[in-house]
């Protein structure tokens, strides 16, 4: 038994909540011979038309307890009553997609037809999956990597965040309910780095997936190092949108601020800053001014409530942070003074929205990822102006171009150096295309056809007929 013990913080107060025992050195042998054995027996005894009806079968049941665990997740991260249970439906549909994909995605390839042979290509579970994921989106984040995972036949260790523990106990509790075998699914808490490290070195492990963080990548990438398996990251964001002078200014200005700050900005593809072409430079702030006053910052459990606190007080510090570094390098504060400062002094975590105009890349809050509820807003004069802009960043994930003249904005976005393009909208991964970061926002595919690649391993059969006679 661990004897380390976690304990998470609440957003909503900035006290403690939760305890939970945290895995040890000691504890990973075993884990992982545990999963390693399972993998060697569910291959097998589990071809895909079985596992897609597990998977089938526990998509129900977290729609069943949709209730329960959206609760959770306001009490454990944040998130605003009103919306905690749409990413439970989310996931379950994108997980249905996913489940949808999988007949085809898993097949055999043929190889070209010739007279005595079969040849095909076979695509195989790699083994042993560790699933790193992060707080903000823990359900949507998850469903990406553990639906394609166990379609494929892998066994999977899951370890999640710190300040979310009740997800993966749950998910690994409805999925065996419905009859999952044993030690295919298992879970860990964790927040010691070197122990992930010694996990990741683990000879049983096959695979690693993770999504969080830049940092967090980066040392997952160095403690795999010395290994030759597949590592897939799904990284941070500063993702850019451009508003060209084409636009109904109201409209762009509601759909980008929900872009900004829904879930209080903590989103890996949230808009982090915004170029606006100067013909209506003044009349966008204006408007984004409005929009604020309509939505409301307090407790997440109050159903009233649209903005919620962020993760922690640290969090909370780093955004403040960012916009005194703004506002130190000539950025102008927006935002109606006192708009949000009842809710404000309810607890450290609870950060109102801010709008700051005239801002530049000399800024923090420009060219890093704040991931906080801010609106960094700076004119440019030029389409090129603002291509060279949403370039000028050493991450990728997505991008968004706003303009009536849909087909200027697909030529444009065509040069953003980015893995998703949008026009006309933002902060939307959809099921059906990839999900990837370029750049320094990570490596791999969630999502679509190829959200499988990652957690199979293609193996060539090549038979040939016994000649006649021998």
């Amino acid at each position: 038994m661990s004897s380390s013990i976690l304990t998470t913080i609440s957003p909503i107060t900035n006290l403690p909540i939760t305890t939970r025992p945290a895995l040890t050195p000691s504890d990973i042998p075993a884990l992982t011979s545990r999963a390693l054995t399972a993998f060697k027996s569910f291959r097998y005894t589990h071809p895909l038309p079985a596992r897609q009806k597990l998977a089938q079968d526990f998509l129900t049941a977290i729609l069943s307890h949709k209730d329960d665990l959206a609760s959770c997740l306001t009490t454990e991260m944040g998130r605003p009553t009103r919306y905690a249970v749409s990413e439970i439906r989310t996931m379950v549909s994108r997980g249905e997609y996913l489940l949808s994909l999988s007949t085809s995605a898993l097949s055999d390839v043929p190889g070209v037809p010739e007279p005595g042979f079969k040849r095909f290509i076979r695509k195989e579970p790699v083994g042993v999956v560790l699933v790193i994921f992060a707080w903000n989106y823990p359900y949507l984040i998850l469903v990406n990597s553990l639906i394609p995972a166990i379609l494929a036949g892998n066994t999977v260790i899951l370890k999640g965040s710190p300040q979310t523990p009740s997800v993966v106990e749950k998910v690994v509790k409805l999925f065996n309910e419905v009859g999952l075998p044993e030690n295919v699914l298992q879970y860990v808490h964790c927040g010691d780095a070197a122990v992930i490290e010694q996990l990741i070195q683990s000879p049983e492990i096959s695979l690693v997936a993770f999504t969080g963080s830049h940092a967090g990548g980066i040392a997952v990438q160095k403690a795999a190092s010395e290994r030759t398996i597949p590592i897939t990251l799904e990284l941070g964001g500063n993702d850019p949108a451009y508003v060209r002078g084409d636009v109904d200014v109201a409209w762009a200005a509601e759909e980008i601020v929900e872009g900004a700050v829904f879930n209080s900005g903590q989103s890996c593809c949230a808009i982090e800053r915004i170029y606006v072409h100067e013909s209506i430079y003044e009349e966008f702030c204006q408007k984004v001014v409005e929009v604020i006053k309509g939505y409301k910052l307090g407790d997440p459990r109050d159903p009233e409530t649209t903005i919620g606190p962020v993760i922690s007080a640290a969090a909370a510090s780093r955004i403040r942070a960012d916009v005194q570094d703004a506002l130190s390098k000539g950025a102008k504060r927006l935002t109606p003074e006192g708009l949000f400062a009842a809710a404000e002094s309810l607890a450290p975590t609870f950060v109102g929205i801010e709008i700051l105009r005239d801002c530049n890349h000399s800024m923090n809050i420009m060219t890093t990822e704040t991931f906080g509820p801010t609106i960094p807003i700076m004119p440019v004069s030029s389409d090129k102006e603002a291509i060279d802009l949403m370039n000028d960043s050493n991450l990728g994930l997505s991008a968004s171009i706003w303009t009536k003249d849909v087909a200027k904005g697909e030529e444009l976005v065509e040069k953003v150096e980015a893995g998703t393009l949008f026009v006309n909208r933002c902060d939307y991964p959809s099921p059906d295309l990839a999900w990837t970061g370029w750049k320094d926002s990570g490596r791999g595919v969630t999502l679509g056809r190829g959200g499988f690649e990652s957690f199979v391993r293609s193996r060539s059969w090549h038979l040939k007929n016994y000649p006649v006679g021998k």
